[in-house]
């Protein structure tokens, strides 16, 4: 920061040259106050301008961190196949679907997001902590959440994409190994438990085409027959209760 201030300094002595030469009186008073403004500055803060900059830097890098930082990728493909199971195309909408996933993502991650919000982001923005610092105490327990939540087949086929070495404790795996073996157990878990979603319904499926084969009514779509009985399957077991306390609680914060 001292060196930007300086620059910046030279660069309004080169464009206004009026400035330095040609207001001798003024010229030595500002550059005596930039000097004493420099000094009396703190190397380790940021300045307003700056963490206003990264802070808006962030939030546009915030779909990608939903992505692969929280369970948002586990609860939307679990929501989406449990809706093909049904034989359902537009019901229930994208919208709600996306919108449900975020919620339960926030509600897992909320113990996760206090911790960052307290050791990072509060001290950051009232200047008490450089970026470098912050970035650093931010990602400390959204490593913690991932590394709970990593399969250990996913971590090491994630060393081994890195090309490194196996490490000695969790602190020495970057963060990019860490997300990447993250999102790759988000995926494992998803299907593994849309597979779950699905096989009671493929068996409604089954059952309903065998009873319209047997009648001799092949014409008939079993679809539009198997529909209304998987609905009342699901709605009287609690369908979706069931599935989002089952997918809650599978995720460790």
């Amino acid at each position: 920061m001292n060196a930007a201030l300086r620059l910046m300094v030279v660069c309004l002595c080169v464009l206004m040259p009026g400035l330095a030469f040609g207001q001798e009186a003024v010229a030595p008073d500002l550059g005596a106050s930039l000097e004493a403004a420099l000094a009396a500055s703190n190397p380790d803060t940021t300045s307003d301008v700056v963490r206003l900059v990264m802070m808006l830097t962030a939030l546009a890098f915030l779909p990608g961190m939903l992505l692969i930082m929280t369970p948002f990728t586990r609860f939307i493909i679990v929501f989406s196949l449990l809706r093909q199971a049904l034989g359902l195309q537009q019901s229930p909408p994208n919208q709600v679907l996306v919108g449900l996933s975020l919620t339960l993502a926030l509600v897992v991650m909320q113990p996760t997001l206090e911790r960052v919000n307290t050791n990072a982001v509060q001290p950051y923005m009232s200047g008490e902590m450089s970026t470098p610092d912050a970035f650093d105490q931010s990602m400390g327990p959204m490593r913690v959440f991932m590394l709970k939540n990593i399969h250990r087949d996913d971590l090491i086929t994630s060393i081994k994409l890195g090309q490194m070495e196996r490490p000695d404790t969790l602190e020495d795996i970057p963060s990019t190994v860490v997300m990447t073996a993250f999102i790759l157990s988000e995926l494992r878990t998803a299907f593994t438990i849309a597979i779950k979603v699905y096989i009671p319904f493929l068996v409604v499926d089954i059952v309903v085409a065998s009873v319209l084969l047997g009648m001799g009514m092949m014409m008939l779509p079993p679809v539009v027959i198997s529909l209304p009985f998987k609905l009342a399957v699901f709605v009287l077991m609690d369908g979706w209760g069931l599935l989002v306390s089952g997918l809650v609680q599978g995720v460790n914060p």
